[in-house]
Protein backbone atom coordinates (compact mmCIF):
# COMPACT_ATOMS: atom_id res chain seq x y z
CA UNK A 1 0.00 0.00 0.00
CA UNK A 2 1.35 3.39 -1.21
CA UNK A 3 2.49 5.51 1.91
CA UNK A 4 1.07 9.09 1.58
CA UNK A 5 3.25 10.70 3.48
CA UNK A 6 6.02 9.81 0.89
CA UNK A 7 3.57 10.59 -1.68
CA UNK A 8 3.89 14.24 -0.47
CA UNK A 9 7.61 14.26 -0.11
CA UNK A 10 8.07 12.58 -3.74
CA UNK A 11 6.30 15.34 -5.00
CA UNK A 12 8.23 18.43 -3.09
CA UNK A 13 11.11 16.36 -4.47
CA UNK A 14 9.55 16.39 -7.80
CA UNK A 15 8.78 20.08 -7.86
CA UNK A 16 11.94 20.92 -6.72
CA UNK A 17 13.76 18.70 -9.84
CA UNK A 18 11.47 20.47 -12.29
CA UNK A 19 11.36 24.56 -11.42
CA UNK A 20 14.92 24.07 -9.30
CA UNK A 21 17.29 21.69 -10.96
CA UNK A 22 20.50 23.75 -10.65
CA UNK A 23 19.74 23.01 -7.06
CA UNK A 24 18.80 19.81 -6.75
CA UNK A 25 20.98 16.80 -5.09
CA UNK A 26 21.52 13.09 -5.21
CA UNK A 27 21.60 13.39 -1.48
CA UNK A 28 17.85 15.15 -1.35
CA UNK A 29 16.38 11.70 -1.15
CA UNK A 30 18.35 11.10 2.28
CA UNK A 31 16.18 14.14 3.89
CA UNK A 32 13.87 12.47 6.65
CA UNK A 33 10.54 15.01 6.93
CA UNK A 34 9.37 15.10 10.43
CA UNK A 35 5.76 16.30 9.97
CA UNK A 36 4.50 19.78 10.62
CA UNK A 37 3.95 22.32 14.07
CA UNK A 38 2.38 25.78 13.75
CA UNK A 39 2.73 25.80 9.82
CA UNK A 40 6.72 24.62 9.69
CA UNK A 41 7.27 21.40 8.08
CA UNK A 42 10.49 19.96 10.16
CA UNK A 43 13.16 18.07 7.85
CA UNK A 44 15.91 16.11 9.05
CA UNK A 45 19.11 16.38 7.25
CA UNK A 46 21.88 13.90 7.20
CA UNK A 47 25.04 16.39 8.64
CA UNK A 48 25.42 19.63 9.81
CA UNK A 49 27.28 20.23 6.58
CA UNK A 50 24.13 19.11 4.64
CA UNK A 51 22.09 21.10 7.06
CA UNK A 52 23.92 24.37 6.94
CA UNK A 53 23.92 24.52 2.90
CA UNK A 54 20.10 23.87 2.60
CA UNK A 55 19.77 26.95 5.15
CA UNK A 56 21.39 29.03 3.27
CA UNK A 57 20.51 28.04 -0.59
CA UNK A 58 17.00 26.39 -0.26
CA UNK A 59 15.06 26.99 2.58
CA UNK A 60 12.73 29.08 0.00
CA UNK A 61 12.75 26.86 -2.52
CA UNK A 62 11.99 24.07 -0.25
CA UNK A 63 8.70 26.12 0.96
CA UNK A 64 7.95 27.13 -2.68
CA UNK A 65 7.75 23.69 -3.50
CA UNK A 66 5.36 22.70 -0.33
CA UNK A 67 3.06 24.91 -0.94
CA UNK A 68 2.64 24.18 -4.26
CA UNK A 69 2.44 20.62 -3.84
CA UNK A 70 -0.48 20.83 -0.26
CA UNK A 71 -1.97 24.00 -1.13
CA UNK A 72 -1.22 24.92 2.54
CA UNK A 73 0.51 28.02 3.45
CA UNK A 74 3.17 26.14 4.76
CA UNK A 75 7.53 26.51 5.36
CA UNK A 76 10.37 24.12 5.60
CA UNK A 77 12.79 24.21 8.61
CA UNK A 78 15.51 22.32 7.95
CA UNK A 79 17.37 20.15 11.30
CA UNK A 80 20.85 18.77 12.50
CA UNK A 81 21.09 15.13 12.66
CA UNK A 82 20.83 15.53 16.39
CA UNK A 83 18.56 18.46 16.73
CA UNK A 84 15.19 18.27 17.48
CA UNK A 85 11.96 20.20 16.67
CA UNK A 86 11.10 22.99 18.31
CA UNK A 87 8.02 21.48 19.93
CA UNK A 88 8.75 17.76 21.85
CA UNK A 89 4.93 16.99 20.33
CA UNK A 90 4.67 14.69 16.92
CA UNK A 91 4.08 17.18 14.07
CA UNK A 92 1.22 16.54 11.52
CA UNK A 93 1.53 13.77 9.24
CA UNK A 94 2.32 14.91 5.54
CA UNK A 95 -0.77 13.09 4.07
CA UNK A 96 -2.90 15.53 6.22
CA UNK A 97 -1.85 18.17 3.76
CA UNK A 98 -1.88 17.17 0.62
CA UNK A 99 -5.69 17.64 -0.61
CA UNK A 100 -6.96 15.10 2.03
CA UNK A 101 -9.21 16.05 5.27
CA UNK A 102 -6.91 15.77 7.77
CA UNK A 103 -7.14 13.30 10.55
CA UNK A 104 -4.90 14.74 13.22
CA UNK A 105 -5.72 16.18 16.73
CA UNK A 106 -4.19 19.29 15.46
CA UNK A 107 -6.37 21.50 13.11
CA UNK A 108 -5.10 23.60 10.04
CA UNK A 109 -5.42 27.24 10.71
CA UNK A 110 -7.11 29.34 8.51
CA UNK A 111 -4.53 31.12 7.45
CA UNK A 112 -2.99 28.15 6.63
CA UNK A 113 -5.19 27.18 3.72
CA UNK A 114 -4.69 28.41 0.29
CA UNK A 115 -7.39 28.23 -2.67
CA UNK A 116 -7.06 24.97 -4.35
CA UNK A 117 -6.61 26.84 -7.84
CA UNK A 118 -2.99 28.73 -6.05
CA UNK A 119 -1.02 25.38 -5.78
CA UNK A 120 -0.73 24.96 -9.12
CA UNK A 121 1.72 28.32 -9.09
CA UNK A 122 4.81 29.36 -7.36
CA UNK A 123 4.20 32.39 -5.33
CA UNK A 124 6.25 33.91 -2.38
CA UNK A 125 7.29 31.92 0.22
CA UNK A 126 6.18 32.24 3.93
CA UNK A 127 8.96 32.08 5.86
CA UNK A 128 8.15 32.12 10.21
CA UNK A 129 11.15 33.46 12.17
CA UNK A 130 13.23 30.92 13.15
CA UNK A 131 15.35 30.33 16.44
CA UNK A 132 19.03 30.72 16.47
CA UNK A 133 20.76 27.52 17.20
CA UNK A 134 23.39 28.47 20.60
CA UNK A 135 25.48 24.92 19.59
CA UNK A 136 28.92 26.17 19.05
CA UNK A 137 30.29 24.85 15.37
CA UNK A 138 33.61 23.60 14.79
CA UNK A 139 34.27 25.84 12.10
CA UNK A 140 33.57 29.32 10.89
CA UNK A 141 31.03 29.53 7.83
CA UNK A 142 31.58 32.80 6.57
CA UNK A 143 32.23 30.61 3.49
CA UNK A 144 29.49 27.63 3.74
CA UNK A 145 31.00 25.03 2.84
CA UNK A 146 29.33 22.59 0.22
CA UNK A 147 28.53 19.00 0.48
CA UNK A 148 29.24 18.31 -3.35
CA UNK A 149 32.87 19.82 -2.90
CA UNK A 150 34.49 16.32 -1.04
CA UNK A 151 37.73 14.74 -2.01
CA UNK A 152 35.35 11.84 -3.79
CA UNK A 153 33.39 14.26 -6.37
CA UNK A 154 36.86 15.84 -7.48
CA UNK A 155 38.26 14.40 -10.71
CA UNK A 156 41.60 13.51 -10.65
CA UNK A 157 43.77 13.97 -13.59
CA UNK A 158 47.51 14.93 -14.69
CA UNK A 159 46.81 18.75 -14.35
CA UNK A 160 46.15 18.38 -10.74
CA UNK A 161 47.07 15.21 -8.97
CA UNK A 162 49.48 17.07 -6.56
CA UNK A 163 47.91 19.27 -5.45
CA UNK A 164 44.87 16.43 -5.11
CA UNK A 165 47.41 14.58 -3.08
CA UNK A 166 49.02 17.00 -0.27
CA UNK A 167 45.20 17.99 0.35
CA UNK A 168 44.55 14.37 0.86
CA UNK A 169 48.03 14.60 3.15
CA UNK A 170 46.91 17.89 4.96
CA UNK A 171 43.59 16.92 5.64
CA UNK A 172 45.05 13.17 7.18
CA UNK A 173 47.54 15.23 9.38
CA UNK A 174 46.57 19.10 9.66
CA UNK A 175 50.05 20.69 10.96
CA UNK A 176 52.27 18.08 10.12
CA UNK A 177 52.10 17.29 6.33
CA UNK A 178 52.75 20.42 4.52
CA UNK A 179 52.16 23.95 5.94
CA UNK A 180 51.34 26.08 4.43
CA UNK A 181 49.80 24.97 1.89
CA UNK A 182 49.35 26.73 -1.23
CA UNK A 183 47.40 25.90 -4.19
CA UNK A 184 47.17 28.29 -7.15
CA UNK A 185 45.83 28.42 -10.71
CA UNK A 186 43.19 29.85 -13.07
CA UNK A 187 39.36 30.91 -12.19
CA UNK A 188 37.26 27.77 -11.89
CA UNK A 189 40.27 25.11 -11.60
CA UNK A 190 39.23 23.45 -8.63
CA UNK A 191 41.32 25.72 -6.14
CA UNK A 192 37.66 26.09 -3.73
CA UNK A 193 36.82 22.70 -4.40
CA UNK A 194 39.76 21.14 -3.04
CA UNK A 195 39.86 23.51 0.18
CA UNK A 196 36.48 22.54 0.52
CA UNK A 197 37.13 19.08 0.46
CA UNK A 198 40.10 19.44 2.88
CA UNK A 199 37.62 21.34 5.62
CA UNK A 200 34.77 18.27 4.68
CA UNK A 201 37.64 15.54 5.71
CA UNK A 202 38.61 17.02 8.87
CA UNK A 203 35.38 17.69 9.80
CA UNK A 204 34.59 13.50 9.42
CA UNK A 205 37.18 12.85 12.49
CA UNK A 206 36.43 11.48 15.29
CA UNK A 207 38.43 14.50 16.81
CA UNK A 208 36.92 17.32 14.88
CA UNK A 209 39.69 20.46 14.52
CA UNK A 210 38.51 23.94 15.03
CA UNK A 211 38.50 25.31 11.59
CA UNK A 212 38.10 28.68 10.85
CA UNK A 213 37.64 28.93 6.39
CA UNK A 214 37.17 32.41 5.08
CA UNK A 215 37.90 34.17 2.06
CA UNK A 216 40.37 36.67 1.99
CA UNK A 217 37.97 39.54 1.42
CA UNK A 218 35.68 38.34 4.50
CA UNK A 219 39.42 38.84 6.41
CA UNK A 220 40.20 41.83 5.20
CA UNK A 221 36.93 43.60 6.03
CA UNK A 222 36.43 41.76 9.62
CA UNK A 223 39.90 43.40 10.30
CA UNK A 224 38.39 46.89 9.56
CA UNK A 225 35.44 46.60 11.30
CA UNK A 226 37.32 45.20 14.26
CA UNK A 227 39.89 47.98 14.06
CA UNK A 228 36.73 50.47 14.00
CA UNK A 229 34.83 49.33 17.00
CA UNK A 230 38.42 48.72 18.84
CA UNK A 231 37.77 44.94 18.77
CA UNK A 232 41.44 43.54 18.17
CA UNK A 233 41.31 40.97 20.42
CA UNK A 234 38.01 39.20 19.57
CA UNK A 235 39.27 39.75 15.73
CA UNK A 236 42.74 37.86 16.84
CA UNK A 237 41.16 35.12 18.67
CA UNK A 238 38.86 34.22 15.73
CA UNK A 239 41.47 33.61 13.85
CA UNK A 240 44.39 32.71 15.95
CA UNK A 241 42.62 30.34 18.69
CA UNK A 242 41.78 27.47 15.69
CA UNK A 243 43.37 24.48 14.59
CA UNK A 244 43.22 25.05 11.23
CA UNK A 245 42.95 28.66 9.14
CA UNK A 246 41.86 28.19 5.57
CA UNK A 247 41.80 31.58 3.14
CA UNK A 248 40.43 31.63 -0.18
CA UNK A 249 41.78 34.15 -3.13
CA UNK A 250 44.51 35.07 -0.56
CA UNK A 251 45.90 37.06 -3.60
CA UNK A 252 43.30 39.79 -2.63
CA UNK A 253 46.17 41.11 0.09
CA UNK A 254 47.55 42.93 -2.24
CA UNK A 255 48.05 46.53 -1.69
CA UNK A 256 46.43 46.51 1.74
CA UNK A 257 49.48 47.04 3.58
CA UNK A 258 47.43 47.07 6.91
CA UNK A 259 45.95 43.73 6.19
CA UNK A 260 48.92 42.29 5.35
CA UNK A 261 50.79 43.49 8.18
CA UNK A 262 47.89 41.73 10.79
CA UNK A 263 48.04 38.64 8.67
CA UNK A 264 51.48 38.48 8.21
CA UNK A 265 51.19 37.97 12.51
CA UNK A 266 48.55 35.63 12.78
CA UNK A 267 50.73 33.70 10.27
CA UNK A 268 53.51 33.90 12.61
CA UNK A 269 50.92 32.88 15.71
CA UNK A 270 49.62 29.90 14.01
CA UNK A 271 52.71 28.43 12.60
CA UNK A 272 54.70 28.96 15.67
CA UNK A 273 52.31 27.00 17.14
CA UNK A 274 52.25 24.04 14.60
CA UNK A 275 48.52 25.18 13.40
CA UNK A 276 47.58 24.24 10.07
CA UNK A 277 47.13 27.25 7.44
CA UNK A 278 45.85 26.97 3.92
CA UNK A 279 45.64 29.24 1.16
CA UNK A 280 44.52 29.44 -2.71
CA UNK A 281 45.42 32.48 -5.17
CA UNK A 282 45.06 32.95 -8.63
CA UNK A 283 48.29 33.11 -8.92
CA UNK A 284 51.88 31.98 -7.47
CA UNK A 285 53.21 34.09 -4.11
CA UNK A 286 56.29 35.66 -6.32
CA UNK A 287 53.52 36.41 -8.46
CA UNK A 288 51.19 38.12 -6.83
CA UNK A 289 51.87 41.95 -7.67
CA UNK A 290 52.44 44.55 -4.20
CA UNK A 291 53.04 41.34 -1.79
CA UNK A 292 55.33 42.16 0.66
CA UNK A 293 58.71 40.09 0.63
CA UNK A 294 58.13 38.91 3.94
CA UNK A 295 54.84 37.14 3.13
CA UNK A 296 55.81 35.75 0.18
CA UNK A 297 58.38 34.05 1.64
CA UNK A 298 55.88 32.67 4.25
CA UNK A 299 54.09 31.16 1.73
CA UNK A 300 56.96 29.64 -0.15
CA UNK A 301 58.29 27.96 3.06
CA UNK A 302 55.65 25.02 2.59
CA UNK A 303 54.35 23.47 -0.09
CA UNK A 304 53.28 25.68 -3.22
CA UNK A 305 50.91 23.30 -5.90
CA UNK A 306 49.48 24.63 -9.20
CA UNK A 307 46.28 23.70 -11.09
CA UNK A 308 46.21 23.60 -14.43
CA UNK A 309 43.25 23.81 -17.39
CA UNK A 310 42.08 20.36 -17.46
CA UNK A 311 42.79 18.09 -20.70
CA UNK A 312 40.14 16.74 -22.89
CA UNK A 313 40.32 13.32 -20.79
CA UNK A 314 39.87 15.16 -17.75
CA UNK A 315 36.90 17.42 -18.72
CA UNK A 316 34.71 14.42 -20.03
CA UNK A 317 34.91 12.54 -16.62
CA UNK A 318 34.06 15.94 -15.03
CA UNK A 319 31.48 16.55 -17.05
CA UNK A 320 30.00 12.76 -16.51
CA UNK A 321 30.64 13.42 -12.39
CA UNK A 322 29.05 16.78 -12.29
CA UNK A 323 25.89 15.64 -13.97
CA UNK A 324 26.08 12.36 -11.64
CA UNK A 325 25.60 14.91 -8.55
CA UNK A 326 22.94 16.49 -10.12
CA UNK A 327 21.01 13.00 -10.85
CA UNK A 328 21.34 13.37 -14.36
CA UNK A 329 22.36 10.55 -16.04
CA UNK A 330 24.98 11.59 -19.06
CA UNK A 331 26.21 9.00 -21.76
CA UNK A 332 29.34 9.41 -22.99
CA UNK A 333 28.72 11.29 -26.48
CA UNK A 334 27.13 14.40 -24.17
CA UNK A 335 30.11 13.67 -22.02
CA UNK A 336 32.49 14.18 -24.74
CA UNK A 337 30.35 17.07 -26.60
CA UNK A 338 30.35 18.88 -23.53
CA UNK A 339 34.60 18.32 -23.19
CA UNK A 340 35.25 19.22 -26.84
CA UNK A 341 32.72 22.77 -26.36
CA UNK A 342 34.38 23.92 -23.14
CA UNK A 343 38.46 24.00 -22.47
CA UNK A 344 39.32 25.60 -19.57
CA UNK A 345 37.10 26.05 -17.00
CA UNK A 346 34.92 23.91 -14.84
CA UNK A 347 32.75 26.31 -13.74
CA UNK A 348 31.67 26.28 -17.65
CA UNK A 349 30.92 22.89 -18.01
CA UNK A 350 28.68 22.77 -14.36
CA UNK A 351 26.71 25.30 -15.93
CA UNK A 352 26.89 23.61 -19.12
CA UNK A 353 25.31 20.50 -17.28
CA UNK A 354 22.28 22.82 -15.83
CA UNK A 355 21.53 24.08 -19.50
CA UNK A 356 21.27 20.71 -20.73
CA UNK A 357 19.13 19.49 -17.33
CA UNK A 358 17.05 22.69 -17.94
CA UNK A 359 16.17 21.56 -21.53
CA UNK A 360 16.05 17.66 -20.63
CA UNK A 361 13.09 19.29 -18.26
CA UNK A 362 11.85 21.75 -21.06
CA UNK A 363 11.40 19.33 -24.02
CA UNK A 364 11.12 15.86 -22.19
CA UNK A 365 13.14 13.99 -24.24
CA UNK A 366 16.36 11.94 -23.38
CA UNK A 367 19.77 13.91 -22.45
CA UNK A 368 21.45 13.39 -26.29
CA UNK A 369 24.09 14.79 -28.06
CA UNK A 370 21.36 16.90 -30.56
CA UNK A 371 19.57 17.97 -27.09
CA UNK A 372 22.93 19.29 -25.32
CA UNK A 373 23.54 20.93 -29.03
CA UNK A 374 20.27 23.09 -28.95
CA UNK A 375 20.68 23.39 -24.79
CA UNK A 376 24.30 24.91 -25.21
CA UNK A 377 23.47 26.90 -28.86
CA UNK A 378 24.50 30.39 -29.05
CA UNK A 379 26.51 30.50 -25.50
CA UNK A 380 29.04 28.41 -25.51
CA UNK A 381 30.24 30.04 -29.02
CA UNK A 382 30.47 33.31 -26.46
CA UNK A 383 32.71 32.17 -23.95
CA UNK A 384 36.26 32.97 -24.69
CA UNK A 385 38.62 31.59 -22.32
CA UNK A 386 40.14 33.84 -19.75
CA UNK A 387 43.54 35.07 -20.61
CA UNK A 388 45.91 36.00 -17.23
CA UNK A 389 48.80 37.70 -16.64
CA UNK A 390 50.30 34.37 -15.74
CA UNK A 391 49.20 32.47 -18.67
CA UNK A 392 50.61 35.60 -21.03
CA UNK A 393 54.15 35.13 -19.21
CA UNK A 394 54.40 31.86 -19.19
CA UNK A 395 54.05 32.19 -22.90
CA UNK A 396 56.20 34.59 -23.66
CA UNK A 397 58.90 32.83 -21.43
CA UNK A 398 58.32 29.70 -23.30
CA UNK A 399 58.63 31.19 -26.77
CA UNK A 400 61.98 33.42 -25.88
CA UNK A 401 63.27 30.94 -23.37
CA UNK A 402 64.01 33.06 -20.28
CA UNK A 403 63.17 32.99 -16.75
CA UNK A 404 60.68 34.80 -15.07
CA UNK A 405 62.96 36.07 -12.43
CA UNK A 406 65.00 37.84 -15.29
CA UNK A 407 61.98 39.73 -16.54
CA UNK A 408 61.50 40.70 -12.96
CA UNK A 409 64.66 41.74 -12.27
CA UNK A 410 66.21 45.24 -13.08
CA UNK A 411 68.61 43.92 -16.44
CA UNK A 412 67.86 46.09 -19.66
CA UNK A 413 69.67 43.77 -22.50
CA UNK A 414 67.25 43.24 -25.29
CA UNK A 415 67.29 39.63 -24.88
CA UNK A 416 65.36 40.47 -21.46
CA UNK A 417 63.93 43.72 -22.45
CA UNK A 418 62.02 42.82 -25.04
CA UNK A 419 60.19 39.20 -24.19
CA UNK A 420 59.26 41.76 -20.98
CA UNK A 421 57.78 44.34 -23.21
CA UNK A 422 56.06 41.13 -24.68
CA UNK A 423 54.46 41.04 -21.86
CA UNK A 424 53.42 44.10 -20.78
CA UNK A 425 51.76 44.99 -23.89
CA UNK A 426 49.84 41.81 -23.97
CA UNK A 427 48.63 42.07 -20.75
CA UNK A 428 47.50 45.31 -21.57
CA UNK A 429 45.52 44.37 -24.20
CA UNK A 430 44.13 41.06 -22.91
CA UNK A 431 43.28 41.39 -19.17
CA UNK A 432 41.53 44.24 -17.13
CA UNK A 433 44.52 45.02 -14.83
CA UNK A 434 45.90 48.56 -14.30
CA UNK A 435 49.47 49.72 -15.66
CA UNK A 436 50.45 49.71 -11.92
CA UNK A 437 49.11 46.26 -11.41
CA UNK A 438 50.72 44.89 -14.61
CA UNK A 439 53.87 47.19 -13.53
CA UNK A 440 53.92 45.06 -10.55
CA UNK A 441 53.77 41.49 -11.93
CA UNK A 442 57.36 42.80 -13.42
CA UNK A 443 59.02 43.86 -10.13
CA UNK A 444 57.68 46.68 -8.84
CA UNK A 445 57.64 48.79 -12.11
CA UNK A 446 55.55 52.04 -12.07
CA UNK A 447 53.02 52.80 -14.75
CA UNK A 448 55.37 55.19 -17.21
CA UNK A 449 57.52 51.60 -17.89
CA UNK A 450 54.18 49.90 -18.96
CA UNK A 451 53.39 52.62 -21.07
CA UNK A 452 56.78 53.05 -22.43
CA UNK A 453 56.23 49.27 -23.08
CA UNK A 454 53.13 49.42 -24.71
CA UNK A 455 54.06 52.17 -27.13
CA UNK A 456 56.96 50.65 -28.13
CA UNK A 457 55.52 47.45 -29.26
CA UNK A 458 52.89 48.88 -30.94
CA UNK A 459 55.59 50.69 -32.93
CA UNK A 460 57.81 47.77 -33.54
CA UNK A 461 55.07 45.40 -34.90
CA UNK A 462 54.60 47.64 -37.43
CA UNK A 463 58.56 47.69 -38.36
CA UNK A 464 59.18 44.06 -37.59
CA UNK A 465 57.04 41.47 -39.71
CA UNK A 466 58.93 38.57 -37.40
CA UNK A 467 57.85 40.18 -34.07
CA UNK A 468 54.32 40.76 -35.63
CA UNK A 469 54.01 37.10 -36.56
CA UNK A 470 54.93 36.08 -33.11
CA UNK A 471 52.20 37.94 -31.01
CA UNK A 472 49.77 36.65 -33.72
CA UNK A 473 51.18 33.60 -33.06
CA UNK A 474 50.96 33.81 -29.36
CA UNK A 475 47.66 35.76 -29.24
CA UNK A 476 46.27 32.50 -31.54
CA UNK A 477 47.55 30.72 -28.10
CA UNK A 478 45.48 32.57 -25.75
CA UNK A 479 42.10 32.25 -28.25
CA UNK A 480 42.35 28.73 -28.45
CA UNK A 481 42.60 28.35 -24.40
CA UNK A 482 45.96 26.49 -24.95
Amino acid sequence: MTNPDHTVWTDVLGYMTAHHPDKCRQWFNDLQPLGTHGGVLSVRTTSDIHNRYLQRNCSEDFSEALQSVTGRLLSVRFLGPNEEPEHSAPGRPLSSMNGSQSTSAQPLDASDVMPPSASRQPRPVHRPTLRDSNTERPYNDSLVINPDSSFENFVEGPENRLALAASKAVAEAPGAAYNPLFIHGGVGLGKSHLLQAICLRMLDRERTPKIHYVSCEAFSTEFFQAVEANQMIDFRHRFRDVDVLVIDDIHFLAERERTQEEFFHTFNALYQNGRQIILSSDAAPHEIPHLEARLVSRFQSGLVVDIKPPSYETRVQIAKRKAMIRGLKLDESVACYIAGKITTNIREIEGAITRVQMQHLADRRPVDTDLARIALEGSIAEVKPEITITGIIDAVVGHYGVKLTDLQSKRRQKSIARPRQVCMYLARRHTRYSLEEIGGYFGGRDHTTVMHAVKTIEKQRDLDAELDRVIDSLERHFAAGA
